[in-house]
């Protein structure tokens, strides 16, 4: 319907264009359309006069009188008003409110998609969390938002590729592998070193039992040395112990318990998302821009274009050129290349595969690292813009009063798939978009598992539920309801306010996926489900006469579908029972 308002107004203004009221430049991209703040102020407004009046010299509600004179005659629109400074309020017309209740039962789950004029294609990264432990409940809203934004921009009508990104080597790789191993000699009944500063949750010795059933007699591990890890920083410390478990080990069995270490948490990983309906369409590995040669193609096209320099035996990107607070070090004094460098490669392969857009789905503390990406892309010759960064804060998980840490080198959190066996993926996930994702999220565990409308995916589950049981109801009263769809006389306000709801889903879908907000489709459907619920209180479905009985339970199939096709994208269930 707003597409329809916003087509009216642009006639008239082309007609106030050709009457020389307006000149062609003047006029906006996208005519505003907006839903009155107030009741009684119509459907929809415009305040494309107030704009206009400042640029052409007119009085704003002088020429919202001009625009409203100009207007076509539209069977949808019962009148037009002028409102406060100049807007130009529209009501809709009650026939046509009603047809929407038809447009959705004939569009069924397509109703509300394909809303974007011109869709993109685009890839989407997210969670990306480092392979040294399973993904715990921070980690789970990135996981959440992510695949809900994926729904989201598909729905929409946009083409979406999702990615996990794999940092599979590298220094936290190392220390994995040292922690596996010294796991692994307990169990062959060795005497082990497990210092501050590895890996230390029971997940480790999982994976050194595995290792073990499935590589026990490949490794031998000859005579266990007495390991040094005195003295020194902390990181000192773990960096000796792994020069000297691979001194002990050789290489190649070190390299064994590393990869497969690696492997293990990958599926891990996999298990905990798909836990929550999470899967990506591909996995990339950091190893990858190594081994292609894309690593050493980034230095140098940064290096060719200017931005490189050496400084202290280090190389440098000047990423401070363009708006980053300093310049980074790409390759250190001792040859080793940084996280940065490689993140670069990935970033500059992924813009370079054809999408329109690369959205990266980031935690909260990888603020400080957008200026410096942005930078390194356009040194590079991409255009930055093409690259969004979203910022996930991550959700502080409540038992009672107690704040649970988050610590996964300590190994003391509660995990991603802890949390699904303990309130379900439904309430896992609902909980997790209620918010847009900049912002702080205590999750409370009592509620999300409390049976009580104050529980929000309840409430909502609960009248799609609702909706199915006076189905069942029809049916064990032998009712038959007829094929019309056409209302007798004139609806209720309880009607039309149920119908005006579910004629704004596709606006919603269309809005949530613009400013990449999937929270506004949570809140659409608890203000659904409120529309609803009153409606039930109010009026007898199956003990009216058969019109008026046939055409509350056209519309309550109506919200039935809409509340199924805003959980689908939310990648929550609709319940028939509850």
């Amino acid at each position: 319907m707003k597409h329809k308002i916003r087509q009216l107004l642009k006639q008239s203004l082309d007609q106030l264009v050709e009457g020389g009221d307006l000149e062609l430049a003047m006029l906006p991209a996208q005519i505003p359309v907006e839903h009155p703040r107030r009741a009684g102020q119509g459907d929809y407004a415009s305040g494309i006069a107030l704009g206009l009046a400042r640029v052409s010299g007119q009085k704003p509600r002088d020429l919202a009188g001009k625009i409203q004179a100009a207007l076509p005659a539209a069977p949808f629109v019962e009148s037009t008003e002028i409102a406060g400074p100049g807007f130009i309020n529209f009501f809709v017309a009650e026939q046509a409110l009603i047809e929407v209740v038809s447009e959705v039962l004939d569009e069924r789950d397509k109703y509300g998609t394909k809303v974007i004029e011109n869709p993109h294609k685009v890839l989407l990264e997210y969670v990306s969390a480092n392979p040294t432990g399973p993904l715990h409940v921070g980690h789970g809203r990135g996981a959440a938002f992510g695949d809900t934004l994926a729904r989201l921009l598909r729905s929409a009508g946009h083409q979406v590729d999702t990615e996990y990104y794999v940092n599979d080597i590298g220094r936290q790789m190392d220390i994995l592998g040292v922690s596996v191993c010294m796991r692994y000699l307990e169990l062959e009944g060795q005497t082990a070193i497990v210092p501050q500063g590895v890996y230390q949750g029971m997940y480790v010795r999982d994976i050194a039992a595995r290792f073990k059933r499935r590589h026990g007699r490949e490794i031998e591990l000859g005579e266990v040395p007495r390991f040094e890890v005195d003295g020194g920083t902390l990181d000192e410390v773990v960096d000796s112990l792994i020069r000297q478990v691979r001194d002990w080990l050789g290489e190649a069995q070190f390299e064994m318990i590393r990869s497969f270490a690696l492997a293990d948490m990958v599926e891990v990983i996999r298990a905990d998302l798909e836990a929550i309906g999470v899967v990506h369409d591909s996995w990339f590995f950091e190893s990858q821009v190594t081994k292609s040669g894309e690593l050493e193609e980034a230095i140098n096209d940064l290096e060719k274009n200017g931005f490189l320099y050496r400084s202290g035996g280090a190389r440098w990107f000047q990423s401070s050129e363009f708006g980053d607070e300093k310049d980074r070090v790409l390759t250190r004094s001792n040859g080793e290349l940084t996280y940065f460098a490689s993140d670069i490669a990935y970033h500059l392969n992924k813009l370079r595969r054809g999408h329109d857009y690369v959205i990266n789905i980031w935690g909260a503390d990888h603020h400080g690292y957008i200026a410096r990406m942005k930078a390194a892309m356009q040194a590079a010759g991409e255009n930055a813009e093409r690259l969004r960064i979203y910022l996930v804060q991550f959700a502080a998980l409540y038992r009672g009063k107690q704040k649970i840490p988050m610590s996964t080198r300590a190994g003391e959190f509660v995990s991603l798939a802890e949390l699904v066996d303990e309130i379900g993926q439904d309430a896992t996930r609902f909980f997790y978009v209620l918010r847009k994702p900049d912002q702080h999220l205590d999750f409370d565990l009592e509620l999300a598992k409390s049976v009580s409308n104050e529980n929000p995916v309840y409430y909502v589950q609960y009248a799609h539920a609702r909706i199915c049981s006076v189905f069942r109801q029809m049916s064990e009263r032998g009712i038959v309801r007829s094929t019309g769809r056409n209302l007798p006389g004139r609806a209720e306000q309880v009607e039309l306010n149920l119908i005006r709801r579910i004629s704004k889903f596709p606006e919603v879908i269309e809005s949530a996926a613009q400013a990449l907000e999937p929270h506004q489709i949570a809140y659409y459907l608890r203000d659904l489900s409120t529309d609803f619920h009153s409606f039930y209180n109010r009026v007898r479905i199956l003990d009216g006469e058969p019109p008026l009985r046939d055409f509350r339970l056209n519309l309550i199939e109506a919200v039935q579908q809409v509340l199924a096709n805003g959980l689908e994208i939310l990648g929550v269930s609709a319940p028939e029972t509850m």
